[in-house]
């Protein structure tokens, strides 16, 4: 579902929604266990930086989405209070919460070298700190692919440093998800050095990759570098294609790993979007509760 930003604003600029956009908005989630936080990333569910997000997720039956810092074409909208205040008005009508936040945009504009994402990366930790959410995806894919680019990591290397005292005082997580191994992540993390700075685990990515799923999970995981996992196949369901997901808990288990569990992709070809992640719903849910 789509909805119209504009008029929802207008709305709620109004104070309609006024005693909705408290920080303590959010109902419990729908989790039998407050381990986790089940949600799906709102470009997954055809809501991308948009307000039907929080709809879509309650529809679902998920805790409530990861959502999209914005688009270039509008600004990065989550930047905006009165957008902020849509949000949870929404969250709070439909009774899902924000679990997580990223900047897929940073796969159009590289971070490694398009300055405007400074200012981006930097007003994310803001949004993140405003939204209560404590986890940052900062992609690496398409023109901001850093895998085999020395000096791309290098410029990232630099621009973390620069960015990551913000992100230690306001208590917000940076995690990169990039095709990098679990190494060559650890390679830019020591070099930061900020215990606010780890690995967003993608499994999806990991296999295709060719890596060790499960050792790099157990690796990553026990140096306690692991900030959230996206759950995702490529064109099959969850727990029908290539990941062993019953070893990715296992791992998870052997790690103590709690916080946000992301759907992403999971739908094959030709099928319906709504009813592959009702599917995909049950099965993180039946298989981490």
């Amino acid at each position: 579902m789509k909805i119209s930003r504009k008029d929802f604003i207008q709305k709620s600029s109004l104070g309609i929604f006024s005693s909705l956009l408290s920080p303590n908005y959010l109902s419990e989630p729908n989790s039998q266990n407050k381990r986790f936080t089940i949600g799906a990333c709102d470009w997954s569910i055809g809501n991308q930086s948009n307000l039907g997000a929080m709809e879509m997720a309650q529809q679902i039956g998920l805790d409530g989405a990861q959502l999209s810092l914005g688009l270039k074409t509008n600004n990065m909208h989550l930047r905006r209070k009165d957008v902020q205040e849509a949000y949870f008005a929404l969250a709070r009508i439909f009774k899902v919460k924000f679990t997580g936040l990223g900047i897929g945009e940073l796969n159009n504009f590289p971070y490694k070298s398009d300055r405007q994402t400074d200012i981006w990366v930097s007003d994310s930790i803001d949004v993140a700190k405003a939204l209560d959410v404590k986890v940052v995806l900062i992609a690496f894919f398409g023109k901001g692919d850093i895998k085999n680019d020395p000096v791309g990591q290098d410029a990232v290397i630099k621009k973390f440093k620069d960015v990551m005292p913000k992100a230690e005082k306001l208590g917000i997580t940076l995690g990169i998800e990039s095709w990098l191994s679990a190494e060559e992540h650890m390679r830019i993390i020591d070099a930061v050095a900020s215990p606010n700075l780890k690995v967003y685990y993608d499994v999806a990515n990991s296999e295709k990759m060719g890596y060790d799923i499960y050792e790099e999970i157990l690796w990553l995981g026990k140096k306690k570098q692991i900030c959230e996992f996206h759950f995702k196949e490529n064109d099959f369901l969850l727990g029908q294609g290539k990941v062993d997901f019953l070893k990715v808990k296992k791992c998870i288990e052997e790690i103590s790993y709690q916080g946000a569990i992301q759907i992403e992709g999971a739908v094959p070809s030709n099928s319906n979007m709504f009813e592959s992640y009702v599917k995909n719903n049950q099965f993180v849910r039946e298989l981490l509760f």
